[in-house]
């Protein structure tokens, strides 16, 4: 099982040539976000790579272990709260929610690209109205059309994803990958189509758009570049600076299990470049969470203290 960010650094380069490696996944692992996986790994079958681990390329081949942080170090492969769900072991069961899931994934495209239809044809009507009046107003009627086509699409998307969650706040949940409730999430995740909120990075009117799309967001936030996957599960506090390539995200999914809670970052707090802050994390005011920091499910900071490292530790 493989979460977003996974690269395959399967091609060495030097300053005339380079060559093709093999990469290999154990069987039966599970890769957390954001990992760099190299052709010399020595993690075997059965091993969960936690966020952001640095995958080791020495010592003897790990198996059946878990790993975390950068240098990697050993962790439980699996706690007893991920082996909450014993009903999934009986016989046939799984097979039978897998076809669920596969019906289910299939309404979840249709529904995605009937709303691609929607957004692209109101777009192309917007367009060829204004190509009919451009003889008459000028170029003038283009540009207006294209900024309504911009705005309908924008405003179209955030509609769909709020739409996708009947209009109210997700909720904290603890459920198997093949349990309705997940499925019900993934398909807000494949409707959560946000490529636009780039184009507002680093301006004010990022946290308009945040705050249409559910956050909790405060005054004077500056966002350069910053994702939320549960928007509705995140709070943000006055003067929050919000640093290119960070992630505040409020799920795991290790082992098949789906898990969701609040996230809260205080007032005044500094999340830097490429920083992940993981579920459950409550960042007091004036917290500095440094460059390329793993802020651990569940972890509370102190007010204005700094937090750097995978896993990130207080400095």
């Amino acid at each position: 099982m493989v979460s977003d960010g996974l690269s395959a650094m399967n091609a060495d380069y030097s300053n005339n040539a380079f060559r093709l490696r093999r990469v290999e996944l154990g069987d039966r692992s599970f890769l957390g976000n954001n990992i760099a996986f190299p052709p010399d790994a020595r993690a075997g079958e059965n091993c969960l790579l936690a966020t952001k681990v640095r995958v080791p390329i020495g010592g003897p081949v790990r198996r059946d272990v878990g790993l975390l942080g950068s240098p990697a170090f050993e962790i439980p492969r699996s706690v007893r709260r991920d082996r909450a769900f014993p009903e999934l072991e009986e016989p046939g069961l799984r097979s039978r929610r897998l076809h669920a899931k596969n019906r289910h994934n299939t309404v979840t495209a249709l529904i995605f690209l009937a709303t691609g239809l929607v957004d692209g044809y109101v777009g192309a009507l917007i367009l060829a109205f204004a190509f009919e009046l451009y003889p008459t107003i000028g170029s003038m009627v283009i540009a207006v059309a294209g900024l309504a086509a911009l705005l309908f699409g924008i405003g179209f998307q955030i509609f769909l994803e709020r739409a996708v969650t009947g209009f109210r706040a997700l909720r904290p949940r603890f459920c198997p990958i093949l349990d309705l409730t997940f499925w019900r999430h993934e398909r807000f995740w494949k409707l959560s189509r946000g490529g636009y909120l780039a184009l507002f990075n680093g301006t004010p009117m990022k946290s308009l758009l945040w705050r249409a799309l559910g956050v909790h967001i405060g005054r004077r936030v500056f966002d350069d570049g910053c994702a939320m996957p549960e928007k509705t599960l995140v709070t943000i506090g006055d003067d929050v600076t919000l640093n290119a390539g960070c992630t505040i995200q409020a799920h795991s999914l290790e082992d098949g299990v789906f898990k969701s809670d609040h996230i809260v970052v205080g007032a005044g707090v500094t999340v830097a470049p490429f920083a992940f802050v993981h579920y459950g994390v409550a960042v007091g005011d004036g917290t500095v969470v440094d460059t390329d920091a793993f802020l651990m499910k569940g972890t509370e900071t102190a007010a204005r203290s700094v937090w750097s490292g995978n896993p990130a530790t207080e400095r």
